[in-house]
Order: structure tokens, then C-alpha cells, then sequence
């Protein structure tokens, strides 16, 4: 078993991408699948129980229907909420990018979807050489990018699209999430982004202090399936390619 994996990313902190990762999971568990989150560094933990216990992983364990042994939920934890390569470095320790990888690939093996929820944005940091953008490529995941509706978003979501682009991986689509109620000409930023976003709005989430109980439409989760779909086609003709 080789489970479908995405890699979920933001155009910042704080923009939902847990939200998002935990709706998504719902939804294919809603579709039939088995399905797992993984959090490959998350800073900002408590104390629980004598172990350090982060929200977003909390989140991730009630929305799947898999059970995940806790190293590969989440290879790194940190209690100080500051930048991973920052908590890292003052406990002494280095991000291994092999090892969270071989954490990501050893889910794939439990479950029919993962889905690896990135720390802050695109380009946030775990090291002083690698970034969340290097963790993506040694993935070779599809990306889904979650955008917090808020005034600059445009910019963030373009700047962060062509990023993805730029780093030779699909852009699967993309999440609007709706931080502000209140938000000014908010179908019309979601409009624009429509029109100019090289992938498909996969979902819009209202501002709901329950969004993350909630599920992803249905739609959502077949344009997805067709995604997964068409990648393994691809990978399968290149498996019988013998030019």
C-alpha cells in the first residue's frame, strides 16, 4: 500500500492551513478512505502528561480514521512558538530532512491519503539552508495552498503560487479561507484570485469558529481523486516508457 500524498502549504502563518488539512481529512474519510495528517515540525507546545502536545497534531489525530504512532504524526515538537529552525537550533537540535521524509513515506503505507501540513508559508525556514520548499520537493507531493482571505492576499497567494510553480511541482488547487467575517469585497478578491491563480478553487471555508469540526465538500475530494489519478498515470507511463 502507497497512500496519495499532498503537501499543504499557506501564504502565511496563521492562515488556516490546519483548518484546511483537517477538513480535507474528513472529507476522505467521508469518501471512503483512509486518511492521516502529518505535521513534520510544529513549535508552540505544551506540556501534557509529562509530553509536549500541539493543537494543530491534536487536530490532525480527531479528523483522521487512522491511527498514527506519535514520531510519525509529528517527527519534531517544540514548546517555544517561534520559527522552527529557531526552536530547533535552541534545543539543540537539526531538522533531518531524510528523517521526516522517511516518516512521510512510512504513513503512506497506513493510509489510502496523506496529507503533510507545513510550518508558516512557502519559504518558512527549518534550517539556515533548507526550507519548507525543500521539504516539498523531496516529497514530490502535489501542493494544495491555503489562502487566508485578508487585505494582501492577492499578492501572498500569486507570490506563493509561482513559487510552488517555480519549484517544478503542481499547484492542486487551492483553499480560500475566510479569516475575517467582515472582510471588505471579499467575493471579489476570490474572484480575482479565480481568474488569475494557475489551479482550481478547490473550496471556500467560512469564517465559523467550528471550521475545524466541519468537512470538504465532496467536490472537492473527486478533484483531488482526479489529481491523485492523473499523477499516477503519469508516473505509471514513465514506469513503462523504455525509450
Amino acid at each position: 500500500m502507497s497512500g496519495q500524498m499532498f503537501f499543504i502549504t499557506g501564504t502565511d502563518t496563521d492562515v488556516g492551513k490546519t483548518i484546511a488539512t483537517a477538513q480535507l481529512l474528513r472529507g476522505f474519510v467521508s469518501a471512503g478512505q483512509s486518511a492521516a495528517g502529518m505535521k513534520p515540525v510544529a513549535a508552540g507546545c505544551e506540556w501534557r502528561d509529562g509530553k509536549l502536545w500541539n493543537s494543530d497534531v491534536a487536530a490532525h489525530a480527531d479528523a483522521s480514521n487512522v491511527p498514527v504512532p506519535a514520531h510519525l504524526a509529528c517527527p519534531y515538537l517544540f514548546e517555544a512558538p517561534i520559527s522552527p529552525h529557531l526552536a530547533a537550533r535552541d534545543a539543540g537540535q537539526v531538522l533531518d530532512l531524510d528523517l521526516i521524509v522517511n516518516a512521510a513515506k512510512q504513513l503512506q503505507t497506513l493510509a489510502d491519503v496523506v496529507l503533510v501540513e507545513g510550518a508558516g508559508g512557502w519559504f518558512a525556514p527549518l534550517s539556515e539552508e533548507a526550507s519548507m520548499a525543500d521539504l516539498a520537493r523531496r516529497l514530490q507531493a502535489p501542493v494544495i495552498l491555503v489562502v487566508g482571505m485578508r487585505l494582501g492576499c492577492l499578492n501572498h497567494a500569486m507570490l506563493s503560487a509561482g513559487a510552488i510553480l517555480a519549484a517544478g511541482l503542481p499547484l492542486a488547487g487551492w483553499i480560500a479561507n475566510q479569516l475575517d467575517s467582515e472582510m471588505p469585497r471579499y467575493a471579489d478578491n476570490v474572484q480575482y484570485l479565480q481568474t488569475h491563480l494557475p489551479a482550481p478553487l478547490l473550496a471556500e471555508i467560512a469564517h465559523n469558529p467550528e471550521a475545524q469540526y466541519l468537512a470538504l465538500p465532496s467536490q472537492t475530494i473527486a478533484v483531488l481523486a482526479c489529481e491523485a489519478g492523473a499523477k499516477q498515470t503519469i508516473n505509471n507511463r514513465r514506469d513503462n516508457c523504455r525509450c
